[in-house]
């Protein structure tokens, strides 16, 4: 069966793009690095959720380490649940570490994030199978959290969603359909809340001018794609100290249907099923704003009002004023806004140079954008596959909203990867 597309590198403007290399798991499971002129560097029999690459800084100096999934749970249920283990392996392959079996239910289950934090532990988002005493129901639902696990694989510190329900904002009629939902399909794979996201903020602005304000760099911004809320915990406690969503005072409709939606700044209106927010790291430009790949999906309890010109976007938000001071939308390279759009999976990374690499992950397309909104570099995945799990005859749909089998270019996020993490 083919998928009849036009793939590979499209557009490429080597005085415009800033070079490196690309990190992505395409849906046929296999994890490659890529050059900009569409080269594949290297690739590994892997699929990562998401797949990374190694800052050497973290890593004792070693280059080229990736951390992936290794190996899939078994229980067949796909989902938030997929994973058995995970690990690092060094550049030849070769596995440096790998967790799961020690998990409390013997499989690691992460899923959507994870991260290699400065004093050697990993965060890892992860499911966890139990009853919710918040959602005041008696079946066992996929709840998410976060382990921080150290090299010898002990759980250090964790965190769970479903303690903390009471500081996401939802109106009752939020709470009346968050518990519906989970009472329909307590047995979900893709849960309740479908924890989509989770890093911690690092060295930043607003901790240097407030060293006692809520910007503490070990604390977490965490995402909630089916509840649009945007959170972030604090280390030591737990609680929320700062959020953004589920709800918002702006007009009904998408933003492409409101008046001045382009303009910036502007205060945040309606973000719907977003993924990766993070701040942007010091010493690039946007440096303690929070990027984050809005993709205008259905979600929110209750659903939050969509426009029918469906489109994503991206947006730079100033944590503060809570204003967004930048946007990508289609509309800004001069295209219809439904020319832009994920409705699910996606994500966004700032550059030195000051463009954004995106991922419109639906479609399989990573792109390079201007400040301006200039598409200086275009990449289409030609790795076709049943998402992230394999062969149609071993494998259960992957695909989040389908029912049997389909063929899909699906790139859940892609990195831009510095060439000095690499060996020469």
């Amino acid at each position: 069966m083919s998928y009849a597309r036009l793939t590979g590198v499209t557009h490429y403007e080597p005085d415009a793009a800033h070079d490196s290399l690309v990190l992505f798991t395409g849906a046929d499971s296999v994890t490659r690095l890529l050059a900009l002129d569409g080269t594949v560097v290297r690739e590994w029999p892997y699929a990562g959720v998401p797949p990374r690459l190694i800052d050497p800084a973290l890593n004792g100096g070693r280059l080229g380490d990736l951390g992936v999934q290794l190996s899939e749970s078994g229980d067949g249920r796909g989902g938030i649940y997929a994973n058995g283990t995970v690990g690092q392996l060094d550049w030849s392959g070769e596995r440096v570490w790998e967790w799961g079996s020690q998990a409390p239910s013997g499989a690691a289950r992460q899923n959507h994030d994870w991260q290699l934090l400065p004093n050697g532990n990993r965060l890892l988002l992860v499911t966890v199978p139990r009853v919710v005493a918040q959602l005041d129901l008696p079946a066992t639902v996929g709840d998410q959290g976060l382990y921080e696990v150290d090299p010898d694989g002990e759980i250090v510190w964790q965190w769970l969603a479903g303690d903390h329900l009471d500081e996401f904002g939802f109106s009752e009629e939020g709470r009346r359909a968050l518990r519906e939902t989970a009472a329909r399909d307590p047995e979900d794979p893709w849960g309740y809340l479908e924890m989509n996201s989770a890093t911690p903020l690092g060295p930043n602005r607003w901790h240097d001018a407030d060293p006692d304000g809520v910007f503490h760099p070990d604390n977490i911004l965490v995402s909630f794609r089916k509840a649009n809320v945007i959170a972030l915990i604090d280390k030591v406690s737990g609680a929320v100290l700062w959020r953004l969503g589920p709800y918002f005072d702006d007009a009904p409709g998408a933003q492409h249907q409101r008046i001045n939606a382009h303009t910036v700044p502007r205060p945040v209106d309606q973000i719907s099923g977003q993924h990766n927010p993070h701040l942007i790291p010091e010493g690039l430009p946007g440096a303690g704003n929070i990027l984050v790949f809005d993709n205008q999906g259905g979600a929110g309890y209750p659903p939050a009002p969509l426009g029918i010109y469906a489109g994503s976007r991206v947006l730079e938000i100033d944590p503060i004023t809570r204003e967004i001071v930048w946007q990508y939308t289609a509309e800004d390279s001069e295209r219809p806004s439904w020319t832009f759009f994920s409705s699910f999976v996606s994500n966004a990374q700032r550059l030195p140079n000051g463009n954004t690499l995106i991922t419109e992950g639906m479609q399989g397309r990573i792109f390079q954008v201007t400040p301006e909104g200039a598409v200086v570099w275009e990449y289409h995945s030609p790795y076709v596959g049943y998402g992230v799990g394999g062969e149609p005859e071993v494998r259960e749909p992957r695909v989040p909203g389908v029912d049997r089998l389909t063929l899909t270019p699906l790139v859940y996020r892609a990195y831009s990867v510095p060439f000095a993490w690499v060996p020469a």
